[in-house]
């Protein structure tokens, strides 16, 4: 089964929504398939959040597969230091997992929904 989380750029109401939503499904007699979202207050967030190098970080892991922190910051051509500081920024925020032999992509898909208004 193919995981896919969900980006998206959206104020405290949007939660809310979903959360409504959430529940009018859990009402029903089947569950709710679950939903994978990580919000963000706004765009400027995002981009600092998930920098050209961290979603680097995050293709190069799923080319290859899992990982250890000093191979992934060798593969890159980054400084160990550095590639440390943004594995456990996206391990934080669940887009890697680490795992007995390093650390890896926890999702198949990231898809990002950026709402205007």
């Amino acid at each position: 089964m193919s995981k896919k989380l969900s980006l998206r750029v959206s104020g405290v109401d949007d939660a809310l929504d979903r959360f409504e939503a959430a529940w009018h499904l859990a009402s029903g007699r089947k569950p709710p398939p679950p939903l994978a979202v990580l919000s963000f207050a706004d765009l400027p967030l995002l981009l600092r959040t998930l920098s050209p190098a961290r979603w680097q970080l995050l293709k190069r892991l799923r080319e290859s597969g899992p990982a250890t922190v000093l191979a992934l910051a060798k593969a890159l051509g980054r400084d160990y230091k550095n590639v440390h500081t943004d594995v456990a920024r996206l391990a934080e925020l669940g887009l890697i997992e680490r795992t007995r032999g390093g650390v890896r992509v926890a999702w198949d898909a990231v898809r990002a929904e950026l709402r205007l208004g």
